[in-house]
């Protein structure tokens, strides 16, 4: 169930509700997408929201981010989580002033119910990627930086593009049990690289679970969630580096951040390995020149900072803005920043996201105090992120990410000069033309 735009909670629960008559008593209703953002009630949904409309039914229904769920008390029962249930490492039962689970797990606490979710065959797998490939290079996107990947699928990607049906290119990081077909580089073809793994050093903001120097600001009892400990990273770090393997690092928290930097300048690799910080979200002001100094990358989300906009400040107060959305900054460290969507957590639009990097405003032209306008970018540097710092960012700059004789021709064409328009008219351009590799992929009718 794709719950993407839920206006509320009450929204949320309408939409249970028109489910619950198609549903076998006792078959799970799940669904993606949702997020309190700008909600009227001002919370999460909770258990006792769904338990209303959908009684019998187990229902577990994800948060945009991927980091946390809202599951029912039938859900929550057939998992067989009670208020004693005790906090996973690296996640969090959240819990009423009652002491009562509300139905929210963060992170790691999302494994309890995992075991009633259904995993989609191969058939759905595919079915799945060749859909999003299609409404990607509609948008005008050549490649995909894809995160989180299970090995199960590399052979379905590669059986795909070998039929033409994946028209851009992909860079897999894949889960960590992927990481000896990583080391092969498996299952790759000429539009497919399998060299990286995923790691997760912490969770999401909005949910309280990217991890902290100093405690939240609205929640002054949590720091947020660590994933994995220094010595766990630090083991991996040094296989990948055995290995010939790239590593994408999600960190979201500045103490996350931080300790990315610590182990990797604890290890000694050297500023070549171009391994990478996905989201390099809040970081400490002091370490900031770090980033570049070590050669690690800032793979960054422009779209994060107008999203989380209307709640980042609340969560962190106004002084740990200065290291927030710090795309400005790092630039004039030397670090390499290299720009992409984070879909499906964000619409995964090229216009919104170059939108955001230069304007640093939402979607209506609001940017709220403290919000730092000078972290916005220039037109050519936001290009930048997202064409030769990427390609710098997967070792292809010699093959693409500029236009120049000798290169792969991927670039995509708009019905608007994006570096010219207004701020506003960026969002009102169109992609009418794709091409990969010298082939159009798409074009408007």
């Amino acid at each position: 169930l794709n719950l993407e735009g839920t206006a509320s909670v009450a929204d949320l629960v309408t939409r249970i509700a028109a489910e619950v008559p198609g549903k076998a008593p006792g078959a799970l209703i799940y669904g993606r997408g949702w997020i309190e953002t700008g909600w009227p009630e001002g919370r999460m949904p909770m258990a006792a929201d769904l338990d209303a409309v959908a009684p019998v039914n187990p229902v577990i229904l994800v948060r945009a981010d991927g980091h946390a769920l809202v599951a029912n008390s039938a859900a929550l029962a057939a998992a067989g989580v009670t208020d004693t249930t005790a906090d996973p490492d690296g996640g969090r039962i959240e819990r009423g002033a009652d002491g009562h689970a509300t139905g929210m797990l963060i992170d790691n606490a999302m494994s309890l119910v995992a075991p009633l979710m259904e995993t989609p065959d191969a058939a759905a797998k595919a079915h799945a990627l060749e859909t999003g490939a299609a409404v990607y290079v509609s948008r005008g996107w050549t490649g995909v930086h894809n995160m989180s990947v299970g090995p199960d699928e590399a052979p379905i990607m590669a059986a795909l593009a070998g039929e033409g049906k994946l028209p851009l290119r992909l860079w897999n990081a894949f889960e960590p049990d992927g990481f000896d077909l990583a080391a092969k580089h498996e299952y790759e073809t000429p539009t497919i690289t399998n060299r990286a793994i995923k790691l997760y050093m912490d969770g999401a903001l909005g949910s309280r679970g990217a991890q902290l120097i100093e405690p939240y600001s609205d929640r002054p009892e949590t720091s947020g969630l660590s994933l994995i400990t220094d010595e766990d990273l630090a083991d991996y770090m040094r296989r990948a580096d055995a290995a010939g393997i790239q590593i994408a690092i999600h960190a979201i928290g500045d103490l996350a951040n931080r300790r990315i930097l610590d182990v990797y300048e604890a290890g000694g690799y050297g500023k070549n390995k171009r391994w990478r910080i996905e989201h390099a979200q809040i970081i400490a002001p002091s370490d900031i020149p770090r980033v570049g100094a070590l050669g690690l990358i800032a793979s960054m989300q422009p779209s994060h900072a107008i999203g989380d906009l209307h709640f980042a400040p609340a969560r962190l107060g106004l002084d740990r803005l200065a290291g927030a959305y710090a795309w400005k900054s790092l630039l004039d460290s030397g670090a390499v920043v290299a720009g992409g969507s984070d879909a499906p957590v964000e619409v995964g639009s090229p216009l919104i996201e170059f939108y955001a990097a230069v304007a640093r405003k939402d979607l209506k032209g609001f940017s709220g105090e403290g919000w730092h306008p000078e972290q916005a970018l220039s037109r050519d540097e936001a290009l930048a992120l997202f064409t030769s710092a990427a390609a710098y960012a997967t070792f292809r700059e010699n093959d693409l990410g500029t236009i120049a004789p000798g290169k792969l021709a991927d670039f995509t064409v708009f019905d608007t000069d994006l570096m010219t328009v207004p701020e506003a008219d960026i969002l009102k351009a169109k992609a009418v033309m794709t091409v990969v590799g010298g082939s159009i992929v798409y074009a408007a009718d």
